[in-house]
C-alpha cells in the first residue's frame, strides 16, 4: 500500500480526495495523510516515516510549497514530490523542479491525470527502494560502509535507511565442505585458495539460481539466506543441486569434495551488524533460527542435508526425507528431532 502526504490549505480538498480515491482507499492501495501547510507537513513526516510521496500546493500560510520542497531535499531526500497548484506559470514550474519536484499538476485538478502522475511517481519510488535494497545487500557496502560512500549515495537519510533493522521470515542454510582443512595442511596456499574458490563458485551459482543471497563465507562454509515466496523449498532445491554438483567434481590429490548442510526456517532479525569505530558493517541475519541452522550443519555428515521437525512438516509433501532421530544441539536445553533430506 502506498502512503501519500497531501499538503494544501483548501479545507475541502481532503474530502474531495477521499471521495475520488475511495475505491483505492477501500482496497488498501492508497493511504492518505493530510497537512494544511509546509510546517504541518514536516510534523506529519516525523509521525509517518513510511510516506512514499508528497502532493503539495504552492501558496500556503506559514510555509509555502516551494519552501517545503527545499526542506524535503534537506531532511527527506528520498521522498518524491508532485506540485499540485493553480500557479502553473513557467517560473513556478522551473523553481519547483529546481528544488526537487518530481512533476507538476495544475488546478483545477484532472483526477485521471493526477492518478497517472501518482502512479508514475510511485513506480519511481519503488524502483528507488529496490535499488536501495540491492545496495544494502551488496558485498562492497557490507564490508566498507564509510561516511564518504554514504554521503555520495544519498547523505544522512541513506545512512539511516542503511541502518534500519527488521524481523523477517526466511530460510538460512549453512553449507560446509567436509574435511577441507586437511587438504589445506599439505597443499600450497595458491592451490588451496583456487580449489576453495572453485567449490564456492559452484555453490553460489545454485544459490543465485534459486534467488538466494550469499550472506557470508566463513572459512570453508557458505551461509546463504532465502527470502520471499517458498523460501524453504527454494533453499532445499539449491542445496540438493549443490550436493549433487559438488559430489560430481573430480578428486584432487585424493580429496573428493562432499558437503554437509544444515537448513532452518523461521523468524530472524535482518540488519547491519558490526563496528561503527571500524566503519565496517555486515548486512546479515541473526537469531535463534540462524544459530539452529548452524548447529544442524554441525550434526550433518558428508552429503547430508539436515533439517529439524518443524521444517520437515512444511516440506514433507514435496521432498523425500528420512527421520534420523533425536539430537542434542549446542545451547538447546531439549533434544530436537532431525531429518535428512534425500531428494
Amino acid at each position: 500500500m502506498a502512503k501519500i502526504l497531501v499538503v494544501d490549505d483548501e479545507a475541502d480538498l481532503e474530502a474531495l480526495i477521499r471521495q475520488k480515491f475511495r475505491q483505492k482507499i477501500r482496497e488498501q492501495q492508497y493511504e492518505f495523510v493530510f497537512a494544511m501547510n509546509g510546517l504541518k507537513a514536516l510534523e506529519q513526516l516525523e509521525e509517518h516515516s513510511d510516506v512514499d510521496m508528497v502532493l503539495s500546493d504552492i501558496n500556503m500560510p506559514e510555509m509555502d510549497g516551494l519552501t517545503l520542497l527545499s526542506r524535503l531535499g534537506e531532511q527527506h531526500s528520498l521522498l518524491k514530490s508532485v506540485i499540485v497548484s493553480a500557479y502553473g506559470d513557467m517560473d513556478n514550474i522551473r523553481t519547483a523542479m529546481n528544488r526537487g519536484a518530481f512533476d507538476f499538476v495544475t488546478k483545477p485538478v484532472n483526477f485521471e491525470d493526477l492518478e497517472l502522475t501518482m502512479q508514475k511517481t510511485l513506480k519511481h519510488v519503488q524502483q528507488m527502494k529496490e535499488t536501495m535494497r540491492a545496495i544494502k545487500e551488496n558485498n562492497i557496502l557490507r564490508m566498507y560502509v564509510d561516511e564518504t560512500v554514504l554521503n555520495f549515495m544519498g547523505g544522512k537519510e541513506f545512512e539511516r535507511s542503511l541502518l534500519e533493522n527488521e524481523t523477517i521470515e526466511a530460510t538460512v542454510a549453512f553449507i560446509d565442505i567436509c574435511g577441507f582443512t586437511a587438504i589445506s595442511e599439505h597443499e600450497k596456499p595458491d592451490t588451496v585458495v583456487k580449489l576453495l574458490n572453485d567449490y564456492f563458485d559452484v555453490m553460489v551459482r545454485e544459490i543465485i539460481s534459486q534467488k538466494g543471497l550469499v550472506d557470508k563465507f566463513i572459512g570453508d562454509c557458505v551461509m546463504a539466506v532465502f527470502k520471499g515466496e517458498y523460501h524453504l523449498d527454494r533453499a532445499i532445491d539449491a542445496c540438493l543441486a549443490i550436493r549433487s554438483k559438488i559430489s560430481a567434481l573430480p578428486a584432487t590429490d585424493g580429496f573428493s569434495p562432499k558437503v554437509s548442510i544444515g537448513i532452518n526456517s523461521g523468524e530472524m532479525i535482518s540488519g547491519n551488524i558490526g563496528s561503527g569505530t571500524l566503519k565496517r558493517l555486515d548486512y546479515t541475519v541473526i537469531g535463534d533460527t540462524v544459530n539452529t541452522a548452524q548447529r544442524l550443519q554441525s550434526a550433518a555428515g558428508p552429503s547430508q542435508i539436515v533439517i529439524q521437525e518443524t521444517c520437515y512438516e512444511k516440506i514433507k509433501q514435496s521432498f523425500q526425507c528420512n527421520r534420523i532421530g533425536e539430537a542434542t544441539l549446542k545451547n538447546k536445553s531439549n533434544p530436537v528431532t532431525i531429518y535428512e533430506v534425500l531428494d
